[in-house]
């Protein structure tokens, strides 16, 4: 059950990152992720 549900939030995370990609484009996407990924750390 717990696999199943871990899948669920990965696919819609991935789900998420595309319609950015597309709404965005790639430039802005990367962009953010960059960021994001730098806040953390």
């Amino acid at each position: 059950m717990l696999l199943l549900a871990a899948a669920g939030v990965g696919g819609l995370v991935v789900l998420g990152a595309l319609v950015l990609w597309f709404h965005y484009g790639s430039q802005v996407f990367f962009e953010m992720v960059r960021t994001g990924f730098a806040a953390c750390f």
